[in-house]
């Protein structure tokens, strides 16, 4: 049985060979494991010092594709090279030794996640917890979607996990830090969607999965830890905003009611005196989709 992680860089070759590390720290089991490193175009040292690494299959892109596009090349490649399960892992998480064996065992009936902490530091509110809490706080334990605004809500985030999110269950989505899934799943659903590029993919996957009959199961023995939005520039840069703002409405005008796309225009109408939410809805009318060509 091989499972093949896909993991994307994209100016962070530090955090991706500290996920390497940690990826080849997993308790045996009866997966090999296969490590593809894909880098989008990178603009520090990372092709250089990556391609360098012993045992992973390195690729490098020509052009930065984002989440989207550059995760589809390692799909493409884990599919081509046989792979029986996929995981899709952001490069700024640690994991827990047992991760990959606890996800193969919640995978039979769809796609699964693991319960997610904020990496020690990386806390949105940091003052707020005990230094015993540090390595405790939920950035995901489940993913639900609000369909009265269109974003993807993360359950107990910001808690301190004491077990109250410790039940295997199913959820609305599945998020992107990790998605681990059967090769069937890809094969029948497809890849990601290109034109969001970055944010809100996966629950554009995670839907498109539901509606193949798959289910999308949150698996709480499954544990990692994830350094925050390392390579998107932070949590509330104006590339976050644009991406999110713009894929709100590609998202809404692709699964939502009627009712719903108007409210997300009219809300996003609203605030269109920010320049970064005025060009998300520019761009969103005139279809461009992908990378955006703007300087934000």
């Amino acid at each position: 049985m091989q499972v093949s992680v896909v993991i994307l860089n994209y100016n962070g070759f530090q955090n991706t060979i500290e996920c390497i590390a940690s990826m080849r720290e997993q308790a045996k089991n009866s997966a090999t494991i296969e490590l593809i490193v894909i880098d989008n175009a990178s603009q520090d040292r990372s092709s250089e010092t990556l391609r360098k690494i012993k045992d992973i299959t390195f690729i490098q892109n020509k052009q930065n594709l984002g989440y989207s596009g550059g995760n589809n090349i390692g799909i493409k490649y884990a599919l081509r090279n046989k792979a029986d399960y996929i995981c899709i892992l952001n490069n700024d998480v640690k994991l827990d030794k047992n991760l990959i064996r606890n996800l193969i065992k919640s995978a039979e009936s769809g796609i699964v996640s693991p319960k997610i902490y904020f990496y020690p530091g990386f806390e949105f509110h940091a003052s707020r917890y005990k230094k015993s809490d540090l390595g405790k706080v939920i950035w995901y334990a489940g993913g639900s979607i609000d369909w009265d605004n269109i974003i993807g809500i993360h359950r107990g985030v910001d808690e301190v996990d004491n077990g109250q999110y410790d039940k295997t269950e199913e959820i609305d989505y599945a998020t992107g830090a990790c998605i681990f899934a059967k090769r069937e799943i890809f094969e029948k659903v497809g890849l990601f969607d290109e034109k969001y590029f970055l944010y809100l993919e996966d629950m554009d996957f995670s839907l498109r999965a539901k509606k193949s009959g798959y289910k999308i199961i949150y698996e709480p023995k499954a544990v990692m830890w994830h350094k925050n939005a390392a390579s998107a520039g932070g949590s509330g840069s104006k590339m976050q905003d644009y991406y999110i703002s713009r894929n709100r409405l590609l998202f809404a005008f692709k699964h939502a009611k009627v009712r719903t796309k108007l409210a997300v225009i009219k809300q996003i109408v609203s605030q269109a005196k920010d320049p970064v939410k005025r060009a998300a809805l520019m761009d969103f009318g005139l279809v461009r989709f992908g990378k955006t060509t703007r300087n934000l």
